[in-house]
């Protein structure tokens, strides 16, 4: 099962490698990862898409990540009400003729064209990886030259769902 895990790291040098390496130790298989600094420049956010077998290996990753000296805070992103996004540049092969077809098939996605030359457009794209499934897959019968994925990157949502907690009873 696909998990998101969120981890609040120091800005120092290793830290990435120490956290991947753990992952790869216990053999985790890490789908993609994002960093990036945050609102203070000694802290980094590292958001972690992994896969794992069950519920239990995922609460395991989460403790062996914590019993990390770098790392300040993981959270386990997968079930809670979040934003999340990921950013994609594809290159596209075009002639003049499918500039303007390609530029009307983007716009439901809401990419943006980011270069444009002879034999290609460059186009940018955000949103959830299967947004950004769907439009590769609507370009390929143009022929996509090149592909770069940033990968998920997420924040919890500021109001969360509450569970209600129901009480057992009986009816006599």
């Amino acid at each position: 099962m696909r998990r998101i895990i969120s981890a609040t790291v120091l800005n120092e040098s290793g830290v990435l490698n120490r956290l991947t390496g753990l992952l790869t130790k216990r053999q985790f298989n890490i789908e993609n990862i994002t960093v990036g600094h945050t609102e203070d420049p000694a802290v980094s956010k590292v958001t972690l898409t992994v896969w794992v077998e069950d519920d239990r290996k995922a609460e395991q990753l989460v403790k062996q990540l914590h019993k990390q000296i770098n790392i300040l805070k993981v959270r386990d992103l997968t079930n809670m009400a979040l934003v999340s996004r990921e950013l994609a540049l594809i290159k596209v092969l075009t002639t003049p003729d499918t500039r303007s077809e390609i530029k009307m098939l983007i716009e439901p996605f809401r990419a943006t064209v980011l270069d444009v030359s002879l034999e290609n457009v460059t186009l940018e794209v955000t949103g959830d990886s299967e947004k950004i499934d769907a439009l590769i897959e609507l370009l390929r019968p143009y022929g996509i030259k090149e592909i770069s994925r940033t990968g998920v990157t997420a924040i919890p949502r500021g109001t969360q769902k509450k569970v209600l907690e129901l009480h057992p009873y009986s009816i006599m």
